[in-house]
């Protein structure tokens, strides 16, 4: 792929939401081979490029949106990368588990308990990274 301008601005915001090592594993693991390659490049361009890059919220609220999202459609190996993201814009241990908990009676508890299970072994393990 051409590294145009999106795609290098999407490299920068990746990089720094999920921390450069961590999108370097992602890298080395998840999209090591051609097809998925594919698609990296086409998430790294169209939404770290041009979405997380838009005006008018900054990168903490859209992160906390992502977390919100995931959980209430049950994506919880995204969920995993937005709950590491919303870490490294700021948002607290706490705060995650609480706006979580602020979804039981929006989505319901299943969802809630897997999305708390997700939170768990992620604050874990960035914790053991430190």
């Amino acid at each position: 792929m051409t590294e145009n301008a999106n795609y290098k601005k999407g490299t920068e915001i990746r990089n720094k939401l999920m921390g450069a090592a961590y999108a370097d594993k992602m890298n080395k693991s998840v999209y090591d081979d051609p097809m998925m390659q594919k698609f990296g490049d086409y998430a790294r361009e169209a939404v770290f490029g041009m979405l997380w890059s838009r005006p008018g919220l900054d990168m903490k609220t859209r992160a906390l949106i992502c977390v919100i999202s995931d959980t209430s459609q049950a994506r919880w190996p995204e969920l995993a990368i937005h709950l590491r993201m919303a870490r490294n814009e700021g948002w607290t241990e706490d705060e995650l588990s609480e706006a979580l908990m602020h979804l039981c009676g929006y989505i319901g508890l299943p969802s809630v308990r897997e999305a708390m299970l997700t939170a768990k072994e992620v604050f874990h393990e960035m914790r053991n990274e430190k």
